[in-house]
């Protein structure tokens, strides 16, 4: 069962398919669902509590996304109501990320 302000098991559902799978080489990416929610969370308050992974993997993943067009992708099929199938009219990406201090 999905918390206060995160993704409903139907959202998710929508979402899955559209999720990139897990690089060849290297490590295995930290858990979607999770970081979807640590990046929807940031939009909405701007903070980023450490249940959602650490922040450099939300923001990393959130600016991959955006750049390979996963993140739009997201963002469209979250314009769909899980419940109903039809299209809500919200705009979740329009996000301004701070960087902190030390990013630089």
């Amino acid at each position: 069962m999905a918390g206060r302000h995160e993704l409903s098991d139907a959202e998710w559902a929508l979402l899955a398919p559209l999720m990139p799978a897990d690089p060849h080489k290297g490590k295995k990416w930290a858990d979607h669902r999770k970081v979807i929610n640590g990046i929807l969370f940031r939009a909405r308050t701007g903070d980023l509590p450490e249940r959602y992974s650490p922040w450099e993997t939300v923001a990393g993943r959130h600016s991959r996304w955006s750049i390979d067009g996963t993140w739009q992708r997201i963002a469209d099929r979250l314009r769909i109501d899980a419940a109903t199938g039809e299209e809500l009219i919200v705009g979740i990406d329009s996000t301004t990320m701070r960087a902190r201090q030390h990013a630089a």
